[in-house]
This record gives structure tokens, sequence and C-alpha cells, in this order.
């Protein structure tokens, strides 16, 4: 889907109807920033593998990355238990206020079960309709808070509704991030059904990324049918960066990894 027809398509809220202001962003900080080290010694406790990896070559076998947006929010606990009983890693892009409301320790918790974080803006705007600066703060902001919660610097980015140009693609690689879209768009924030979304998610190729948004009990509820139908083709579940295996360029834009035939 190119960016265009992702802004078309989706402009109704990327899942859900985001209040946007004019005003500056104001970045609620934690009371204490969270030293790496430290950070790495309790995870360490939490989740004795971490941080090992089984290392899955998805240039050889078939790989899915299940992306999540918009939150954390009231259905993320679940969603976490879901993916950590199935062994599943996932990336979650969270949006700078819902980390600031985050007061049960989600965003850390995603950390801590191996997932991958990414930035999806603090408020959720179409970053390309915004001033240099006020897309700057949208950014930056949302990697301040979500550093200070967690000790994780994010690597990646996901424009809101997909919508992305030369001055976001610039901007994202000033903050060190690569652009993500997706292959796979299961529409849950358009149809609450769990079937629907699950089955969408299902008809995944090697190499796609799918995305879904945990702030919708629906999307949850689809996970472990999703799981199961992909298990049987004999999918592996990769965060974006394994989905690719190598580093990504930051300000470039990456839709899906192609298939092992097609390497």
């Amino acid at each position: 889907m190119t960016a265009c027809a992702a802004l078309a398509a989706a402009m109704a809220g990327c899942g859900t109807t985001h209040t946007t202001s004019t005003t500056p962003v104001a970045a609620p900080r934690p009371p204490a920033v969270i030293d790496p080290g430290v950070l790495a010694r309790r995870l360490a406790a939490v989740q004795p593998d971490w941080p090992a990896r089984r290392v899955v070559d998805c240039r050889r076998r078939k790989c899915v990355a299940l992306t999540f947006d918009d939150g954390p929010g009231e259905y993320t606990g679940k969603l976490l238990d879901l993916l950590r009983e199935r062994r599943v890693r996932a990336t979650f892009f969270v949006l700078g206020q819902m980390v600031a409301a985050d007061h049960t320790g989600l965003t850390r918790r995603i950390v801590e079960d191996g997932h991958e974080l990414g930035n999806h803006s603090w408020s959720h705007p179409p970053l390309t309709a915004l001033s240099d600066e006020r897309l700057r703060r949208e950014l930056a902001d949302t990697e301040e808070i979500v550093q200070r919660t967690t000790g994780v610097r994010m690597r990646l980015m996901r424009p809101p509704y997909g919508a992305t140009n030369a001055r976001v693609a610039e901007q994202a690689r000033h903050e060190g991030l690569a652009q993500i879209l997706w292959s796979v768009d299961t529409l849950d924030w358009r149809d609450r059904n769990a079937e629907i979304v699950a089955r969408r998610a299902g008809q995944a190729p090697p190499g796609a990324i799918v995305l879904l948004h945990d702030i919708h009990p629906t999307s949850v509820a689809a996970v472990p049918r999703l799981l199961d139908t992909l298990a049987r083709k004999g999918y592996h579940f990769v965060t974006v960066p394994e989905l690719y295996g190598r580093a990504l360029l930051p300000g470039r834009t990456y839709e899906s990894a192609e298939p092992a035939e097609a390497r």
C-alpha cells in the first residue's frame, strides 16, 4: 500500500478517533531516568533468556511480523499474556501520549517480554500536515518519554495513517528511525470482528508486515486464531528488524520483506 493510499483509506483514524491539537505538545515525564544497565539486570531477572533471541533466517523460512499500533492501552496486557503463552514476539508502535498515561507499566513490560518498540508519534496527527517544529516534537517527545520509561532508544517509527513525505523521512532520519508501513491491513479499526480480522491476517504472504491495533478488544481476541492459522502454514513470528535480518536505514521506508524465492 502506498502512503497516499494508506492515508486515504485510514483517515478516519488509523483504528480509532484521536484528538489532536495545534497547541505545543507537552510531554509529561516519569520521575526518574532508568539506567540501561539497571534495566538490563532487571529484565534478565524477570525473563531469564533475555536478551537472547532465537535466530530465524527469514531468507530461508516463512516469516511474518505482527505489528500493533496506538497503545499501550486497556487491552495491551491481555495481548502480552497471549503472546507470551505462545512465545511470539511482535512490534508495538506506541503513542507518546499513551505512554505518558500508562500507569501500570505496560510500556516497560513490552520491552521485558522481548518485543520491539516503535515510535507512532505523540498524538497521532498526519505528520505531513504539520509544521517542521511540530513534526520534530511529535517524534522527539515520544522518543524521550519512551527512553525515560524503558531505557530503550527506539529505531523504528510508523507515521500515522501511513502518511509520509520527504520532510517526514528527513525528520525520521534525524531521529535515527526507519519508517515502517505494512503490507497486510487487517482493517481491524473498521471491522470490529475477531473472526474477520483473524481471517485477513491469516492470508499474509511470507515476508508480510501485518497491521493491527491493540486498543481494540476484538483485535486482541483475533490473535489466538490468527496465530494458529499462520503456525499451521509453517510461519515464524518475528519482530520487524528480525524480518529483514539486517539493520534498517533511518529515514528509509519499508513495507514488507521479499519472500525467500524472490531474493
